[in-house]
């Protein structure tokens, strides 16, 4: 297909695929203290699918690269549709229950990454620089139990 400006493509709307980890231990959750527009904001682990990666690997990739941890999926939290409040951008977020398989000492973060922090849900709940509303409502959803399996996913 053409890239030219009279292609039915060129003004498509065009979702951003990120993926996500919930990751709980004894109460708290892993989240990541990050610099976004000179904010100090608080996230899950979380970041863009790359090209030809499933989402449990991007999952993966991402919390390796926030917090320097090594993780498995053991479930799919579920689906989160997020837009900008400007409306611009519409993220689909895929997030999954995950636990901690190994650390990487001294792992070199990414860029604007501080560094991984754990809080509980009443810690995070209180915060106010959380990136978007979808940080405390993936919590929520997790201590409510709610979990589908892997193979839920087909990519």
């Amino acid at each position: 297909m053409s890239n030219s400006s009279n292609s039915p493509y060129s003004n498509r709307w065009t979702p951003r695929s990120t993926v996500a980890a919930i990751i709980e231990r004894d109460g708290k959750f892993l989240l990541v203290e990050e610099m976004i527009k000179g904010e100090r904001l608080i996230n899950q682990p979380a970041g863009h699918l790359e090209e030809n990666e499933t989402f449990a690997e991007g999952m993966v990739r991402e919390v390796l690269e926030e917090t320097g941890y090594q993780v498995e999926p053991e479930a799919l939290l579920g689906l989160y549709v997020y837009r900008t409040t400007d409306k611009t951008l519409t993220f689909h977020r895929v997030c999954f229950i995950a636990r901690i398989t190994g650390q990487v000492e001294n792992a070199v973060l990414d860029d604007g990454i501080i560094g991984p922090v754990w809080m509980t849900r009443d810690e995070v709940a209180a915060a106010t620089n959380l990136r978007a509303h979808l940080v405390l409502e993936c919590i929520d959803d997790y201590l409510r139990g709610i979990n589908y399996p892997l193979d839920f996913l087909k990519d």
